[in-house]
C-alpha cells in the first residue's frame, strides 16, 4: 500500500511540475464560435474546442431545444435528443428516490440499478448521493441550463469513478450580455399539474449574476402519486482582469414524492422528503497559450423515507433517515506549447460519505446503519496534436486514480479524428471506464461486502460525420463495442444475500443522428439507436427513434415530436417482459407582442398505453397551457 501511495504522489508531482511551464504573461486567446453544426464543447478536454477535434463522442443539447420543450425537469429532454440515452419515468412529473423511483439513466445499456454507472456533472463538478452513489434527477432544472454536453461512452480519464457508461455535463446559465434580463413562466394542465418559473440576470461591466426559482406540483395520475418540488439557483461571476475570473454558485432542491407502488400491489404512505444543496467556487485563468481553473464544490443532502405498507399490513413504526455529502477540489491547466498542440494536466480530490439510520416512532433508540466516508485522488495528462494542416488530430492520455480502499488504477485513452475534407470527419477511440463500489454496497444492509473491487468497462468506437448544403445539414453515424467486467451483483451464498464481483457484459450498437435547416423557418432533426445486449438490463431499450419538426414565423411556432421505443425490458431473469410504444407530442406558441408568449402543448396525443417501470402504467394523453414573459434591457 505504501508503494502505491508513493507512486501516486510521484505522478501528481510530475503533473504539478509540468504546470510550472505555463506562460503567465500572455494575452487571452479568442475562441471563434462556429455554425451550430460546428459546436464548441468543454467536456472532452475541459476547455472550449471544436467538437470535431475531440475523439470522444459528444452530443450537445442547446438552449433553444430545451426552451422549446417547456419542460421543468431536464432529463426527459435528453432522453429524446441524445441517441442511445434513456431515462425512466413513472408518472406525469417527478422522479423520486429509493424503491420504485424513476429517473434511471442509461447510455448504451450501461447505467446500473441503483444508477451508479452514469456520472452527472454541473459545470464539471460531480453530482451524486454520497452514500448510494446515484444522481439526483429531480435536482436538475431545465430553466437553469445553458446547454448540456453528453459523452456517449466512458470518460473516467477526466472524471474518475462513475463515468463508466458516459457523462452528462450540465452547463448552467450565466448573464453574458451587458444589461438586464427577466423571464417568468406559469403553466398548468392535466391532473392538477402546475409549474412556475422565474429568473433574473444582470451584467454590469465585469460583474454578472443570475438567480432563478422553480416550483412544480401535481396530484398525480394515480392515487398516492402526488409530487411537489421547489428549486432555487444563483450564481455570480467577476472578471478580475483579462487573465483571471471568479465564479460562485449555489442551488437547492426541496421535494416530496409519493410512491403508489405497482398497480397490482399498491402502497400506502410510501413517501420521500428530500432536501439537497450544491455550492461551488471557481478561479479561472485564461492566457494566449494556456488556460485552466481551480475549483471547490460541496454537495449535501438530507433524506427521510417512509417505506409504506401494503393492503393488510400495518404502518411501519420507523422512518429511514440519511445525511450525506460529496465534496472535492479540482484543478486543471491546459498548455498549448506549439501550433496544433494541446496538453491537459489536472488532478482532483473527492470525498464522499454520510450517516444513515432508522428513527423509531416509539422510544426505542435510533438504529445507525452506517456512518463513514471514502476518498479518491486522481491525476491525469492528455496530449492532443493536430497534424497535416489540421487534417489529422491525435489524442492520447492516462489517468492514475487512487482510492483508500482499492489502491491505484491506471485509466488509458487513445483517439484520433481524421478530416479528409472540410465537411467530413472520421473519429475513432479506445477508452476505459470504471466505478468504485458505493458505501451502500460495502457497508449497508444484509448483502454488504467490504471486499468488493471496482467495476470496469472497455469501449471501442468509430464515428462518421458529414455536413451537407453549406453546413445546413449534419448526419452522424456511430458504432461501438463495450466490454464490461467485474460487475457487482447480489447472489445467495450459504443461504444469505451478498454483493460480489461476478458479472460481465458485452454491448454493441449503432447510433444515427441528423439535423437540418431546410429553410429560415423550418428545421428538422432526429436520432436512431440499435443496441445489442448479451445480458439484458432494465432502462435500456434495444431500439430508440426520435424525430422532430420545428416551424417558426415571427409570431407563431409549432414543434412536433415523435418517440418510438422498442424492446424495453420491464423485467429480466427467467421471466422477461418487454414493452414497445410510440409517443406523439406537439406544442404551439403565439407571441401577441415581443415580451409575451402564449403556448399549449400535448403529450402522448395518441393515448398510448405503456409502462416504463413494471407495474407503473404511464398516463394517457396529457395537456398543458401557459404564459411565458421575457424582458431584456
Amino acid at each position: 500500500m505504501k508503494q502505491s501511495v508513493t507512486n501516486f504522489l510521484t505522478f501528481l508531482f510530475l503533473i504539478c511540475f509540468m504546470n510550472l511551464f505555463v506562460a503567465y504573461g500572455q494575452e487571452k486567446d479568442t475562441i471563434v464560435r462556429h455554425n451550430v453544426l460546428d459546436e464548441v464543447v468543454v467536456t472532452g478536454n475541459r476547455t472550449l474546442v471544436n467538437r470535431n477535434n475531440v475523439p470522444m463522442n459528444i452530443t450537445v443539447v442547446g438552449r433553444s431545444e430545451i426552451e422549446n420543450s417547456s419542460e421543468s425537469a431536464l432529463l426527459p429532454v435528453l432522453s429524446e435528443r441524445v441517441p442511445g440515452l434513456f431515462v425512466s419515468e413513472r408518472g406525469i412529473t417527478g422522479f423520486g428516490v429509493a424503491s420504485g423511483a424513476a429517473g434511471g439513466i442509461s447510455i448504451r445499456g450501461i447505467g446500473g440499478s441503483p444508477n451508479t454507472q452514469m456520472l452527472v456533472l454541473i459545470d464539471g463538478h460531480p453530482q451524486f448521493m454520497g452514500l448510494m452513489g446515484h444522481p439526483l434527477p429531480d435536482a436538475y432544472v431545465a430553466s437553469d441550463v445553458e446547454r448540456v454536453e453528453v459523452v456517449r461512452g466512458p470518460a473516467s480519464i477526466l472524471y474518475g469513478t462513475n463515468a463508466m457508461g458516459g457523462v452528462i455535463n450540465i452547463i448552467t446559465r450565466k448573464q453574458n450580455r451587458e444589461g438586464f434580463s427577466l423571464n417568468a413562466r406559469a403553466m398548468g394542465g392535466s391532473y392538477n399539474t402546475q409549474k412556475y418559473m422565474a429568473n433574473v440576470g444582470g451584467r454590469k461591466g465585469r460583474v454578472n449574476g443570475y438567480v432563478s426559482v422553480n416550483h412544480d406540483r401535481t396530484a398525480g395520475d394515480r392515487e398516492n402519486s402526488a409530487f411537489h418540488i421547489t428549486n432555487g439557483f444563483a450564481n455570480i461571476g467577476c472578471e478580475l482582469s483579462k487573465h483571471f475570473s471568479l465564479r460562485a454558485d449555489v442551488s437547492i432542491a426541496d421535494f416530496r414524492a409519493e410512491n403508489p407502488g405497482q398497480i397490482t400491489a399498491p402502497l400506502f404512505d410510501n413517501t420521500v422528503d428530500v432536501l439537497r444543496g450544491v455550492t461551488s467556487f471557481t478561479v479561472a485563468n485564461n492566457f494566449k497559450h494556456s488556460d485552466g481553473a481551480l475549483s471547490f464544490f460541496y454537495n449535501w443532502g438530507y433524506h427521510e423515507i417512509n417505506d409504506g405498507y401494503k393492503t393488510g399490513e400495518k404502518p411501519l413504526n420507523y422512518r429511514y433517515h440519511s445525511r450525506d455529502y460529496n465534496y472535492g477540489i479540482l484543478f486543471y491547466q491546459i498548455v498549448r506549447m506549439w501550433k496544433g498542440n494541446m496538453l491537459t494536466l489536472g488532478f482532483d480530490y473527492k470525498s464522499y460519505g454520510g450517516k444513515a439510520w432508522n428513527h423509531f416512532l416509539t422510544e426505542t433508540p435510533d438504529k445507525v446503519m452506517v456512518d463513514t466516508s471514502a476518498y479518491d485522488l486522481g491525476g491525469y495528462a492528455i496530449l492532443q496534436q493536430n497534424l497535416f494542416k489540421d487534417v489529422l488530430t491525435l489524442n492520447a492520455g492516462v489517468r492514475l486514480e487512487h482510492n483508500e480502499a482499492f489502491g491505484n488504477k491506471w485509466i488509458p485513452q487513445l483517439g484520433l479524428a481524421l478530416r479528409p475534407t472540410e465537411n467530413f470527419v472520421i473519429k475513432s477511440s479506445f477508452s476505459k471506464g470504471f466505478r468504485n463500489p458505493t458505501i451502500r454496497e460495502m457497508f449497508m444492509w444484509a448483502p454488504a461486502n467490504p471486499d468488493l473491487k471496482p467495476e470496469e468497462v472497455t469501449n471501442y468506437e468509430v464515428v462518421l460525420e458529414h455536413t451537407f448544403f453549406k453546413k445546413k445539414m449534419n448526419v452522424e453515424v456511430s458504432g461501438f463495442i463495450a466490454d464490461g467486467d467485474n460487475l457487482i451483483q447480489t447472489q445467495i451464498i450459504d443461504g444469505n444475500p451478498k454483493n460480489v464481483n461476478t458479472g460481465s457484459f458485452k454491448n454493441k450498437g449503432v447510433e444515427v443522428a441528423f439535423r437540418a435547416a431546410l429553410c429560415s423557418k423550418l428545421d428538422i432533426g432526429g436520432n436512431y439507436s440499435w443496441l445489442y445486449m448479451k445480458i439484458p438490463v432494465l432502462n435500456a431499450p434495444e431500439r430508440q427513434l426520435y424525430a422532430n419538426v420545428n416551424f417558426h414565423t415571427k409570431r407563431w411556432q409549432l414543434n412536433v415530436g415523435y418517440q418510438y421505443i422498442n424492446g424495453l425490458y420491464l423485467t429480466t431473469g427467467k421471466e422477461t417482459k418487454q414493452e414497445d410504444y410510440g409517443l406523439l407530442s406537439a406544442k404551439v406558441s403565439f407571441k401577441p407582442w415581443k415580451m409575451l408568449t402564449i403556448f399549449a402543448k400535448g403529450e402522448n396525443l395518441t393515448r398510448e398505453k405503456y409502462q416504463i417501470i413494471d407495474g407503473y402504467p404511464m398516463p394517457g394523453a396529457i395537456f398543458f397551457g401557459g404564459l411565458h414573459l421575457s424582458i431584456n434591457r
